[in-house]
C-alpha cells in the first residue's frame, strides 16, 4: 500500500531510550483517495515512537463498506528499502507488481514484498468484495540487504489453539507455530483472537521490542487496558507478554530487536539519506512521465529501478513534492 500523505515528513529514524511499562500510541486518520475514499488508521510512525524491531509502518483499516468508500484502489507506486506485509481479515485484494507477480491477498494468507532495490505495484479489491478489513505493515531492511532483487512469498499458517484462543503466526516463531518465510532480520508477526474472558501467555525472545494492535474488542496487555485501533508498545526485556480479553477480541503481535540502524523514509522510500530519497524520487518521475506529463496508463511507464507493472491500467501515483528543508530527527 501507498503512503497517501500529500506531504510526506522526511523521517530520520533511529533507536532511542525505551520507556517502562507499556506505551500505548493511538492511531490518526489517514485518507487513501477523495472524499468517499476509505481511510486507514496509522500508528506508526509517529512522534513518540518510529520504530519496533525492524517493523516501520503500521496501517489499520476496516471494516469498511466497498459501497461507501469505493473500496482499494492503488494504483502502481514505487517502493525501496523495505518489505510489505499484507494482512487481511474480511475481504480480498488483487496484488500486481513489476517484478511479475500477481496474486489475491485474502483473510488469514500473507503476502510479503520485498522492494529491495526497487519495486512498483498495485493494489485493487475486486468487484466480489463488499467488506475491507486488515492491516498493511512495513519493515525496514537493514543495510546488508536493501539492495537485494525484488521477491515475493506467500504463506498460509496453520491455525494454532488453546483454551480460548486462536493465533496465525506469519512470520517468525511463537506459541509453538514457525514461520518458513524467510526475513532479513529476526521478526515476529502473528494474528491471535481471544474469547470473551480468555486469556494468553506468550512467550517471547526478551532481546525483542514488541507491538500489540488491538483490531477489535477489549484487551488488557501487561495489565494495560487497550482500546481497538491502538498500539501497545513493549520494550525488550520481557520474556512473557500477558494478554486478557474482557470481550471477543482480535489482535496483532510484532517483534524484533531493536533495528540499531538509522533510516529516512519518505513516501514510499526507505534509504539512508536525504539525497538518496531524492535519487530515488527523481528516478519515479523520470519513468511516469512523458513530454512533461505524467502517463495516463502505468502500462506505458518506461522501464527502471521501479520497472513495469503488467496488465495495470490505472495511471501511476506521482511522488509528492518533497520539502524545501529538512525535518529535525525523530527518535
Amino acid at each position: 500500500m501507498t503512503n497517501p500523505d500529500r506531504r510526506p515528513d522526511e523521517v530520520t529514524l533511529s533507536s532511542g531510550d525505551e520507556p517502562r511499562g507499556v506505551q500505548v500510541m493511538t492511531p490518526r486518520e489517514v485518507p487513501l483517495g477523495g472524499p468517499r475514499a476509505m481511510h486507514v488508521r496509522r500508528t506508526l510512525p509517529q512522534r513518540s515512537r518510529s520504530l519496533i524491531g525492524a517493523w516501520c509502518f503500521i496501517d489499520h483499516y476496516g471494516p469498511d463498506d466497498v459501497e461507501e468508500t469505493g473500496g482499494m484502489s492503488v494504483a502502481p507506486h514505487p517502493h525501496t528499502g523495505l518489505q510489505t506485509v499484507s494482512w487481511l481479515f474480511e475481504g480480498e485484494v488483487e496484488h500486481r507488481d513489476s517484478a511479475g507477480n500477481h496474486a489475491m491477498v485474502r483473510p488469514g494468507e500473507l503476502n510479503l514484498m520485498t522492494g529491495g532495490r526497487g519495486i512498483s505495484h498495485s493494489e485493487v479489491s475486486p468487484p466480489s468484495t463488499s467488506v475491507l478489513h486488515g492491516v498493511q505493515l512495513w519493515v525496514a531492511l537493514p543495510d546488508a540487504s536493501r539492495h537485494t532483487p525484488p521477491t515475493f512469498d506467500h504463506y498460509v499458517p496453520p491455525a494454532v489453539r488453546g483454551p480460548r484462543w486462536e493465533a496465525r503466526v506469519f512470520l517468525g516463531s511463537a506459541l509453538g507455530s514457525t514461520s518458513p518465510v524467510p526475513t532479513h532480520s529476526p521478526l515476529l508477526g502473528a494474528e491471535i483472537m481471544l474469547a470473551t474472558g480468555g486469556s494468553l501467555t506468550v512467550d517471547v525472545d526478551d532481546s525483542f521490542e514488541h507491538g500489540v494492535l488491538l483490531d477489535v474488542g477489549l484487551i488488557s496487555v501487561d495489565g494495560e487496558e487497550l482500546k481497538p485501533g491502538e498500539l501497545a508498545y513493549l520494550a525488550p526485556g520481557r520474556s512473557v507478554i500477558e494478554v486478557a480479553a474482557g470481550e471477543e477480541a482480535r489482535l496483532v503481535l510484532v517483534g524484533g530487536p531493536p533495528f540499531g540502524e538509522e533510516i529516512v523514509m519518505w513516501w514510499n522510500f526507505v534509504g539512508r539519506s536525504h539525497e538518496e530519497i531524492v535519487g530515488y524520487r527523481a528516478e519515479w518521475q523520470d519513468q511516469i512521465t512523458r513530454d512533461g506529463e505524467i502517463v495516463s496508463d502505468s502500462r506505458e511507464v518506461s522501464d527502471g529501478r521501479f520497472g513495469v507493472v503488467a496488465d495495470q491500467p490505472l495511471p501511476p501515483i506521482p511522488a509528492p513534492a518533497l520539502p524545501n528543508v529538512r525535518l529535525k530527527l525523530r527518535r
